[in-house]
């Protein structure tokens, strides 16, 4: 099992991703991108990864294969559900343990965790999905419009 972020992705052949089984997390841009400035102060498009996980996902729908989509905010909203379809997608039996972590550091984690990971390594289980409470950052606009019909285009085949 691989773990990586989408915009890695670029550079890698098609031959090595066709030999792979996906799964593509995706998360609401209007959500995604304040979270993202808190690091990368002026995030671009290529930064999202949305360009790469829909061209992953063409990709394969285009050789008959369905990749598991998951939108993050169904997740929160229903994460029995959408875990218990995400299982049934991957062949994997269905355990209610996924539904709970003990807090901090995981060894799967990556060197990228201390950057983003705060919030994971506090929690125990998923927290109740609550719509964001802040304005929309106003220079981010230009990019969540290239954002949105990427974002649709994966939320289409999203569990």
């Amino acid at each position: 099992m691989y773990k990586n972020m989408a915009h890695h992705l670029r550079g890698l052949s098609a031959a090595t991703l066709d030999g792979l089984e996906h799964a593509l997390l995706t998360r609401d841009p209007r959500q995604m991108l304040p979270s993202l400035q808190k690091n990368l102060p002026n995030p671009t498009l290529v930064d999202t990864g949305l360009s790469e996980q829909v061209a992953l996902l063409i990709r394969e729908l285009a050789a008959g294969r369905t990749p598991v989509v998951l939108d993050a905010t169904r997740l929160r909203q229903d994460p029995e559900t959408v875990l218990r379809r995400a299982c049934e997608g991957w062949g994997l039996a269905w355990d209610p343990a996924m539904l709970t972590w003990p807090p901090g550091p995981k060894p799967e984690d990556g060197v990228w965790a201390p950057h983003w990971y705060e919030g994971a390594h506090a929690s125990t289980g998923f927290e109740p999905y609550r719509a964001p409470e802040r304005r929309f950052p106003e220079h981010l606009r230009e990019l969540l419009d290239a954002c949105l019909p990427l974002y649709e285009r994966l939320l289409a085949h999203a569990l």
